[in-house]
């Protein structure tokens, strides 16, 4: 199968340091890998409303920006979430996004879970902090949700920097983003379960 990848930036500003490292780690891929680029900005989401108790949530209507991204997330082997660190965890465009993964796996016809099954998410972030544990709630739920999912988690790639372009400074980030993709990531794992599950 031909790898698709798709970024999803999170960020509300564009070419921001969370993209900027995205983008050096993504010029890395060969040059028959498949990428598209969104942002979750430019494509809002209205707010996700939980129907599970009271009906099937529908395909959306055609041409809206929650059937691109859901058309997005379905043709793409692997997926990227570009979210800078805000408040310890993805972006609220991020999450927003991921909320309606729990619409998906409840839309008729579309086999969500089954289909992102034994694809890839992986993570990229900025943060302002020289620690990078303060990332963990991030990491964390990049890895849950894989892992529900059954999808494969590449980990997170982390860069600092504060003011826009200073992640280009952080010259430790630029090497991991030389070799990030070229990983082969394992299966997703929640921290309870063993190897061998």
């Amino acid at each position: 199968m031909t790898r698709r990848f798709l970024f999803l930036l999170g960020s509300s500003r564009s070419d921001g340091n969370t993209e900027l490292l995205a983008r050096e780690a993504a010029e890395q891929l060969p040059g028959d890998v498949e990428q598209r680029w969104l942002s979750l900005a430019e494509h809002p989401l209205p707010d996700f409303t939980d129907l599970r108790r009271d009906s099937d949530h529908l395909l959306p209507p055609a041409g809206s920006d929650v059937a691109l991204l859901l058309d997005a997330t379905l043709a793409a082997t692997d997926i990227v979430i570009a979210s800078p660190l805000y408040w310890y965890s993805v972006s609220g465009l991020t999450k927003r996004y991921l909320d309606y993964w729990s619409g998906w796996l409840r839309t008729p016809g579309i086999d969500f879970k089954a289909t992102m099954a034994g694809r890839t998410l992986w993570g990229v972030t900025a943060l302002a902090h020289e620690e990078q544990e303060v990332a963990d709630p991030l990491v964390d739920t990049l890895n849950h949700s894989a892992a529900y999912m059954r999808m494969r988690f590449g980990g997170v790639l982390l860069g600092n920097g504060s003011r826009r372009g200073d992640v280009l400074e952080d010259t430790e980030a630029l090497a991991r983003a030389k070799t990030f993709f070229a990983q082969e990531p394992p299966l997703a794992r929640f921290p309870y379960e063993s190897a061998t599950v």
